[in-house]
């Protein structure tokens, strides 16, 4: 939002049921947000949501690790069931 560049390290656990995730489609679509501005907390949620969307896995968290901008250091994690 603030026009900064923002980086983070992203970690993605589940437990699968029918289906998983590609890796080269799972990196081609955290791809789809170098440009995108937003908050952090809100790609976190968006990529779980998605995730879950797509591969409706038992249990899925997601973790978003950000790099410090400001003198502040942002770690997020949102989980389904």
């Amino acid at each position: 939002m603030t026009g900064q560049p923002d980086f983070a390290t992203v970690t993605v656990t589940y437990v699968p049921d029918q289906s998983i995730v590609e890796l080269k489609s799972l990196k081609l679509y955290l791809w789809s947000y170098r440009d995108d501005g937003a908050f952090h907390e809100d790609v976190t949620n968006r990529i779980l949501d998605d995730l879950v969307a797509a591969v409706a896995p038992r249990r899925m968290t997601v973790r978003t690790d950000w790099n410090v901008r400001g003198g502040i250091h942002t770690v997020v994690e949102a989980s389904a069931p």
